[in-house]
Order: C-alpha cells, then structure tokens, then sequence
C-alpha cells in the first residue's frame, strides 16, 4: 500500500513538472515574436540602426547662403536637399540676403532650433566668426562651402577659385593678343572672391600691354553691376574686354553693353558656369566664357565632411573642387547645374 501511494506520488510530482516546462518554453516563444515584432516596428518607422542595433538619430542640417537670388546657391541648397534624402535627414535653408546681420541671426536661429550640422556659406568670412564661434560652442560642426570663414570652422568645401581666375585671365589675355583696355567687375569680400582676383591678376602680371581702365564692385549682384557698367562705359570710349568676378555680374555687364549700343566692342568673362551665362555664351556674340562651378557637389561633400566630424573622424580642412573653363567652342557639351 506504502509503495503504491509512493509511486502515485512520484507520478504526480513529474506530471507537474512537465507542466511548468511548457509553460516556460511557451513564454520563451512568445518572447521571441515580440522582439521580432518590435524589430519589425523600428525598421517601419523608418529610423537607421548602427552595427550596434541601437537607432541612429536622424540628422537636421541647416544651410545659410548669401542669397538665394543667385541660381548658384539655388544649386547647392538642391544639393543639399539630395544628400539628405540619400540620409533620411531633414535640412534647413535659408538666405542672408548680402546682409551679415541676417546670416549671424540665422546661426543663432539654428543653435535654437538645436540643427546637428550647419553648412555655410558667408557673405562675409571675417564678420561671420563670432556666429560660428557661437554654433562651436554649442557642439555644433560648421561646414564652409564656396568660400573659407574665420571663427573655427571643421572644414571648408570650394572650388579652387585661385584656378578660377587664372582660367579666366589666360582665356582673356589669350583673346587680347595680350593688349588692351579691361574692366574688372569685383564682389563681396568672401575668399572664393578674393581668390579668384588673385588668380586673375597672377596672370595679368605677365601682360604689362593689358590696361585696367576701372575696377568697381558688383557685390555679385546683376542690377548692381548693370548700373555700374552703366557708369563705367560713360566714362571710357574704348574697352576691349570686361571681367566679373560671377557670372550673375557678367549678365549685368552684357545688358549694360547692349543698351548702349556696345556689343561688338568688348567681350566678357565671367565665373561660375551659370544657366543664364551658358544660354549667353551659346549666343556666340560677346559673353564669351565663365570658369564653372559645381556648386551641388559642394553641399554633397559639406554633408559627408560634417557626419565624419559628428562621428568623431578627422578632416582635411579644406577640400577643392576643379573649376572648368566653358566657352563658345564647347558650351554645347557643358552639362551645366
């Protein structure tokens, strides 16, 4: 009898034992389905994960330029716009319009709005510091694009400008014969400016027969500059040749020239490689060449320089892009902005 009611006993301990035991591995599966639920969850919503699993903030950049009158800075806020696509990122732009007050009022707007990276490109390099000083203080990296800027910058992304203007000076002095009577049309004192007048006058140096009959500043603006090319062709009977330091500048001087009746007299070099100046210079009359840009694949580099900054990589400080001389001869092959 003792031995029957043990063995019932036993029996009874193992049977409940087997129940825990599916219990357990029942909560283990359903375990398993949240986590992948919840996986699944997190790649709906859209968020990256690093190689550690964990979400990758998403980015906000924000791009100040100095205007976004000029289709340059057009062209680099859309490629702005497609690197954050290509990161899932969200980007800010917004233009100073020639006014350092509203650039400097811009960054602070940006440590506001709490942005992880800022791209910039001054309308003054010098005035603009204490606002990057500023965005730096913050743990925010700065980018400059087309054109250096004080303050502590990461890095700065441009053309080589210096090339700019001495593509520009060989193809004016070139056409010249090496003598003749030239106007230089200056901008904002940004070193993407700066540069490309050092560029310029390197080659001039060589050509003491090459006269500059007047040097004004266009401020990059084309109404601007149509004034001054206004004032400047009352003032001289004979140009042979006119330089502007872009190419929204060297529109401004060709209307000048033709409402004053003057378009076969002098022809024009510009920087930039704009829509409108290409269209000129497929006219075949007296723009006759610019030093392209690609102001999209700056912003496109800014980007990827400010994540490795964020990231904790180090930069080069300064990274330059080719310009390429566009004239009459090969405009038809330029692929433009």
């Amino acid at each position: 009898m003792k031995t029957y009611k043990t063995k019932a006993l036993a029996l009874l301990v193992l049977s409940f034992m087997l129940v825990l035991s599916a219990c357990s591995t029942g909560n283990s599966n359903n375990g398993g389905s949240t986590a992948a639920a919840e996986d699944g969850q997190a790649a709906a919503g859209g968020n990256a994960k690093t190689d550690d699993g964990k979400a990758e903030k998403k980015l906000k950049i924000g791009l100040t330029v100095p205007t976004l009158g000029n289709p340059f800075f057009v062209a680099m806020s859309k490629g702005a716009e497609e690197v954050a696509a290509k990161y899932n990122a969200e980007v800010i732009v917004v233009s100073a319009d020639h006014d350092l007050a509203k650039q400097t009022q811009q960054f602070e707007d940006f440590i506001t709005q709490k942005v992880d990276l800022i791209l910039l490109s001054p309308f003054d390099s010098k005035g603009i510091a204490a606002a990057v000083q500023q965005a730096k203080a913050a743990g925010i990296p700065v980018v400059a694009l087309d054109g250096n800027a004080e303050g502590g910058i990461d890095s700065v992304v441009m053309s080589d400008n210096v090339q700019a203007g001495r593509l520009a000076g060989e193809y004016l002095a070139k056409r010249l014969n090496g003598k003749g009577n030239i106007v230089i049309i200056d901008g904002p004192p940004v070193s993407a400016v700066i540069d490309r007048i050092k560029g310029f006058n390197e080659v001039l140096a060589q050509y003491p027969d090459i006269k500059v009959v007047a040097n004004q500043n266009g401020e990059g603006n084309r109404e601007k500059t149509l004034t001054l090319m206004e004032n400047v062709l009352q003032a001289n009977k004979q140009i042979d040749a006119v330089f502007c330091i872009n190419d929204e500048e060297g529109v401004g001087a060709k209307i000048a020239q033709e409402q004053a009746g003057r378009s076969e007299e002098f022809f024009i070099v510009g920087v930039d490689g704009a829509p409108s100046a290409a269209d000129a210079i497929k006219e075949k009359k007296s723009y006759a060449a610019t030093s392209a840009q690609f102001p999209n694949q700056m912003a496109i580099q800014g980007v990827e320089l400010a994540r490795k900054v964020i990231n904790g990589e180090t930069v080069e400080p300064q990274i330059l892009i080719p310009t390429e001389l566009i004239t009459q001869d090969n405009v038809d092959s330029y692929k433009g902005w």
